[in-house]
């Protein structure tokens, strides 16, 4: 159970009304991430930004480096709010607390977005130098350990014809604080497969990977598209890791039929007539 009642800070992205979009950011960033991507989505459709603890905005508040307590944290802010429920989007680590939604909290996540994530665990290797890079920002009290990540995010196509977003990337970086940074880490490497939520969940799921993301490449997009009831699969060329700040149309139009998809569900549409047999006319 998570230790504080504390709020996360949230953003009006994009305006609209019914059900709304929440967009949850990657590592080690914050809302402004899913900016442009936000102000692509189709007319109507309403987005709201969420600063996860210890980022941007949002304090940590006591709230233990585990994903678990991000989504009731999240959880408990939407409620505070007035939503019942939401289409959640999450980019990597954003993806990681969107699935631990759907496992904590299923009445509140009527639809799922997965933007270059992944619904498996870590390896060991990954794991252990999560915490190693934890340890070195802790002591440290720095963020030149997660600094060169730009490089690692964005995909090659970035790296040649997109060289604005390096320096963009950085800078939301360095607004980070160390403590954040390093209980993100944390957060991350104590993660669990979470494959099977995505084998139980009932609403419609959209997973979405840059084509360059070395990340968390296509064949997590695929094992997460075939465990999923109701999958689709949007690959974004020339993108990598950042595929909502890389390609944020494309990204935008994967989101905005998504929530199509779970507006139909919930909503179907009513049409202009109704049949009668012919005996009855």
């Amino acid at each position: 159970m998570t230790t504080t009642s504390a709020l996360l800070a949230t953003y009006p992205l994009h305006e609209g009304a019914g059900t709304p979009v929440l967009l949850l950011h990657g590592f080690p960033l914050d809302h402004r991430m899913w900016a442009a991507a936000a102000q692509a989505l189709p007319e109507g459709v309403r987005a709201i930004g969420v600063d996860l603890p210890g980022q941007g905005h949002s304090d940590l508040g006591g709230i233990p480096p585990r994903l678990e307590d991000v989504a009731d944290a999240v959880h408990r802010t939407m409620r505070a709010q007035g939503e019942g429920n939401a289409v959640v989007v999450g980019l990597s680590m954003g993806g990681y607390v969107a699935l631990a939604l759907a496992e904590r909290h299923p009445g509140f996540v009527v639809g799922l977005g997965l933007v270059d994530t992944k619904s498996t665990a870590d390896l060991d290797a990954a794991r252990a130098n999560r915490l190693r890079i934890a340890d070195l920002v802790t002591e440290g009290q720095t963020l030149d350990p997660v600094l060169s990540m730009p490089g690692a995010l964005l995909g090659t196509t970035s790296a040649e014809q997109r060289r604005n977003l390096f320096p963009l990337l950085e800078s939301w970086i360095r607004a980070q604080s160390p403590s954040g940074v390093a209980w993100a880490q944390r957060a991350m490497a104590a993660r669990p497969d979470r494959t099977p939520v995505l084998e139980t969940f009932d609403g419609p799921v959209a997973v979405v990977v840059g084509a360059e993301d070395q990340v968390t490449p296509l064949v997590e997009a695929e094992h997460m598209v075939h465990a999923a009831r109701d999958g689709a699969l949007t690959v974004v060329p020339a993108a990598g890791h950042m595929s909502a700040v890389e390609d944020p149309a494309t990204v935008a139009a994967a989101i905005g039929l998504l929530h199509r998809r779970v507006a139909e569900r919930t909503n179907p549409p009513r049409w202009p007539w109704q049949y009668r047999p012919a005996s009855t006319r």
